[in-house]
């Protein structure tokens, strides 16, 4: 993967190149970015640059033939863990090298996908997929083994905050003592998910979001569309390349979040006073207690989000409004009095302690039936 074919993030494309041509390499490093930033992405262009040796700040200039396996991913000193879960295929100790027929499809396709992105491209989507113990056995397996090609080797660890206590505690014993010339790149949304010991031994790398003319100027050239479509696109996408290209392929709409989100506070704003209201409450939450809690987790931080661009249109912040409903008869407008400085905090915890208690395998009709009867009354706080 070429450096030039990251978007944005040109002080990290620098600091790594720089610190690589001058032979200074850490042997952990973490990469912690937002969905769509490009952290994976970067991760990988990386390997390429060290394992093949390049300079000057691209892939095209050390072993030809290296950089020819990089084109599929397949170079034997690159090794690859990501969260899995048993499907249709793998019923039973999934890891990684399961699913790597997937992966090398996904990375190529979208190199800029999401978790959840993942998890449908295996058929999880109703699941949560973890780095479990038997990973960490392969992980041991795959670096006690000489480099194939004499020099480094490079261990990828997407979504690392995925890793269980069992796993992220043997990986621990390999950074305190790594084999040589291993470099372990870890890659995660979530910095504060990972285990302080590990955190502790990587240098650490922050993405910020991308900008919008950087993604605006990619839909342009890689989409071939109308510079203003794409300008719209990428405001929406809010420094998400994933999310724009999500758009403006309409994907996602295999869950309509949106209309799930109008169902749900029309019901609470019937529900004041009216008790045979709470029976559509109840309804609503067996509905979404049934798609799977990756799904659930997804449409709850779509909440999160609605909930925020009504503050923002109640306090008059015009500017930070992008999203744009389509459900019939609601407008963002008229919703946004509701969402007021008394109640968002309020809102923002009950949907993230939801979201937490969804992760940890909680009873989901029960947590959202709470949380609807909760919504109930801080729609209507003064």
């Amino acid at each position: 993967m070429l450096f030039s074919e990251i978007l944005g993030q040109e002080h990290i494309k620098n600091h790594l190149t720089k610190s690589t041509d001058s032979g200074r390499i850490p042997h952990a490093q973490l990469f912690v970015g937002p969905e769509g930033s490009g952290a994976l992405a970067m991760a990988i262009a990386y390997a390429q640059y060290i394992l093949c040796g390049n300079t000057s700040g691209e892939n095209s200039n050390g072993n030809a033939a290296c950089n020819l396996k990089f084109q599929n991913f397949s170079h034997p000193d690159l090794h690859f863990v990501f969260p899995v879960a048993p499907n249709g295929e793998v019923k039973s100790h999934p890891v990684s090298a399961n699913f790597m027929k997937s992966w090398r499809e996904f990375i190529t396709q979208t190199p800029y996908g999401s978790l959840f992105d993942w998890y449908k491209k295996i058929g999880i989507a109703n699941k949560q997929g973890q780095i479990g113990v038997d990973e960490a056995q392969e992980i041991m397996k795959s670096l006690s083994l000489k480099a194939y090609e004499g020099g480094y080797k490079v261990m990828i660890i997407w979504m690392a905050d995925k890793m269980n206590t069992a796993t992220a505690n043997k990986l621990l014993k390999l950074l305190e003592e790594p084999p040589q010339k291993t470099v372990f790149l870890l890659v995660t949304e979530d910095e504060d998910d990972i285990l302080q010991t590990i955190l502790s031994r990587c240098q650490v790398l922050h993405f910020g979001g991308l900008s919008e003319q950087a993604i605006a100027d990619a839909l342009v050239s890689r989409e071939n569309i109308e510079p203003a479509v794409a300008q719209k696109l990428a405001h929406q996408a809010q420094g998400n390349y994933n999310q724009a290209t999500h758009l403006l392929h309409k994907k996602g709409d295999d869950y309509p979040f949106e209309e799930w989100f109008v169902q749900w506070v029309r019901a609470a704003f019937r529900a004041k006073g009216n008790a045979a209201a709470i029976h559509d409450l109840i309804s609503w939450s067996e509905q979404i207690a049934g798609i799977g809690r990756e799904a659930q987790k997804q449409f709850l931080d779509f909440c999160i989000t609605m909930f925020r661009q009504a503050l923002m249109l109640n306090y008059q912040a015009k500017e930070l409004v992008y999203i744009e409903p389509t459900v019939d008869k609601f407008k963002l407008e008229n919703f946004a009095p509701f969402v007021n400085g008394n109640n968002i905090n309020d809102i923002f915890k009950e949907l993230s302690d939801a979201i937490y208690h969804i992760e940890r395998n909680g009873n989901a009709k029960i947590i959202l039936t709470d949380l609807s009867i909760k919504l109930t009354r801080l729609i209507h706080k003064k």
